[in-house]
């Protein structure tokens, strides 16, 4: 008698599940308490533009429609910001349906995909998905060692994922050093850039690579979800040239992307004075962090992000589950393969201290 799974796809049995953040009501459940801060997702803590929120109770009564399936004016909201065209968006639930629906544009099976690691899981999840090959390039300190990418391709090698800033590590590619990759890598493998903490990044030596577009085969991944704080609406865009578009829109859903989210997108792009104030509040609990890191003796990597990687010398899902009593989630780090360290998202001031406070306690 045949099994259950052998009625799927072989490729669907090398997929690892994606482990989200615990969320905090979970935590509340398990542990009988309440308060609990989460400092795990790189959520944005002060949430959306409060004129976001307004916008969404005037746009509620309208969800018995479908919503536009090309994002028309979120299209004309955004273009005139990157100097593009409308033609070079396309949208999706969220970078990770972007990510997938650039794996069904490109991947055949036994392609094979390049990626640093440890990086975002999903580049790995999409390559299993279409029968592709997923290898990883180890980081060097902690940064994309692009060199060593480069000298990897082969002919089999059709996309090149480049996080960047990097999740977990929060480092960068400055523009110099992705200009020199461009070069070495052949004109057919697509290189995908994904910028999803674009709006933290404080170093004059980074450059979106959004200007590299139309003059290579780039596509660049960004978000709401992180510094608009729109995560719960799951909306993301890939910029593209036309071309790419248009290949990606062939294999993209209709009506992908939701009413509310469109309209929480148009206005969130309206009020940039939220995004410097959200930029402002992670600049803010980063200093205070790292100043917290060195007096407690423990090694960081210095972030252009809103999360900071830290070692702890000790088992990180030991201080993870300690932390949960506490009420307070954070991301421990041998699912990136550093047993050792934990991911930490910044929060508010007092979010920060109170992680501090039981990081403290738990340690002792």
């Amino acid at each position: 008698m045949s099994k259950i799974e052998d009625f799927g796809r072989p490729e669907i049995l090398t997929l690892d599940s994606y482990v989200p953040g615990k969320p905090i009501e979970e935590v509340e459940r398990e542990f009988g308490i309440t308060g609990v801060i989460k400092l795990a997702s790189n959520e944005n803590p002060l949430g959306p533009s409060p004129a976001v929120i307004e916008s969404l109770k005037e746009a509620a009564p309208s969800v018995f429609n479908y919503p536009d399936s090309n994002c028309f004016k979120l299209k004309k909201e955004i273009a005139p910001l990157f100097g593009l065209s409308a033609d070079h968006f396309v949208f999706g639930n969220g970078a990770d349906e972007l990510i997938k629906m650039i794996g069904e544009t490109f991947l055949n099976p036994n392609d094979e995909i390049i990626y640093g690691w440890p990086t975002f899981s999903e580049y790995i999840f999409v390559s299993k998905l279409m029968g592709a090959k997923p290898c990883a390039v180890p980081l060097r300190d902690f940064r994309y060692d692009l060199k060593q990418i480069a000298e990897q391709v082969s002919e089999r090698t059709k996309l090149i994922f480049i996080c960047n800033p990097n999740n977990p590590t929060g480092t960068i590619i400055d523009k110099q050093e992705m200009e020199a990759f461009l070069e070495m890598i052949p004109s057919d493998i697509v290189v995908v850039v994904d910028e999803a903490y674009y709006e933290y990044v404080s170093d004059p030596r980074y450059s979106s690579a959004v200007e590299l577009i139309d003059n290579n085969r780039t596509i660049v991944l960004r978000t709401f979800s992180k510094a608009y704080g729109l995560a719960g609406l799951r909306i993301g865009y890939a910029i593209a040239s036309p071309e790419i578009a248009a290949l990606l829109n062939r294999v993209r859903e209709p009506f992908n992307v939701n009413l509310l989210a469109q309209e929480a997108a148009v206005i969130a792009l309206r009020d940039q004075s939220h995004v410097r104030q959200s930029k402002e509040l992670v600049d803010e609990g980063k200093r205070y962090l790292y100043q917290e890191f060195e007096r407690l003796g423990l090694d960081y990597v210095p972030s252009e992000t809103n999360f900071i990687f830290v070692n702890i010398n000790r088992d990180s899902k030991e201080i993870f589950t300690a932390l949960l009593k506490e009420g307070v989630i954070i991301r421990t780090g041998d699912i990136f393969g550093y047993p050792n360290y934990i991911r930490v998202t910044v929060g508010t001031p007092e979010q920060n201290k109170r992680f501090i406070v039981c990081l403290e306690r738990v340690m002792k």
